[in-house]
């Protein structure tokens, strides 16, 4: 999963959105100086993405790319399926998509003093981008693709993504169908824990 879909599975909480936010900027378990919550997020944000990378409709998504982008085939899964939780957001939330990213927007920007410093770095290039939002458009998809590529070690060809996405879209979106109600049953379980 992608930032819009952490974020979504993290509900309510402030504490939980933030740990899910910045879940990827903090490496291993020192959680010093961050709040209970703030720590539960960034442990959702890493069953998710556990839950997420041995399910088996994830990986189906994933066998689809790997002959095209190896092991950035998932990367490019989590942002498909983030593409298809912007597009049918209405489906999932009450609060409209524009109003939601722009509520999150202004809590990261209100806790900047919380956040990792790659955290805080990467905050104003995704508010002036719009990427929770503008995923759910190709253009939105793009925009963060090539990034994605322009930032990779080596030649991941990420860029092309969503050619792909295009080709094979129903399939995906029945995929996704089909996986995200059982990461929110799960999500469930975990956030009763």
């Amino acid at each position: 999963m992608n930032f819009l879909a952490h974020l979504y599975l993290s509900g309510n909480s402030e504490e939980l959105l933030i740990g899910s936010f910045i879940a990827d900027a903090v490496k291993g378990s020192n959680f010093e100086g961050y709040h209970p919550q703030v720590v539960k997020g960034i442990k959702l944000h890493r069953y998710i993405d556990t839950f997420t990378d041995s399910h088996p409709v994830f990986l189906k998504s994933k066998r689809r790319l790997v002959p095209h982008f190896d092991k950035y085939s998932g990367v490019l899964v989590d942002i498909f399926y983030d593409h298809f939780l912007a597009a049918n957001w209405n489906t999932y939330h009450k609060i409209s998509l524009d109003i939601y990213t722009q509520d999150v927007y202004d809590l990261m920007k209100r806790n900047t003093h919380h956040l990792p410093e790659h955290s805080k770095f990467m905050l104003p290039y995704m508010i002036k981008a719009n990427w929770l939002y503008n995923y759910g458009h190709f253009e939105g998809i793009q925009s963060a693709l090539n990034g994605l590529s322009r930032r990779t070690k080596f030649n991941s060809g990420m860029e092309n993504g969503v050619k792909y996405l295009q080709q094979n879209y129903k399939l995906y979106e029945i995929e996704f169908a089909e996986f995200f109600p059982d990461i929110i049953r799960y999500v469930n379980t975990v956030l009763l824990e």
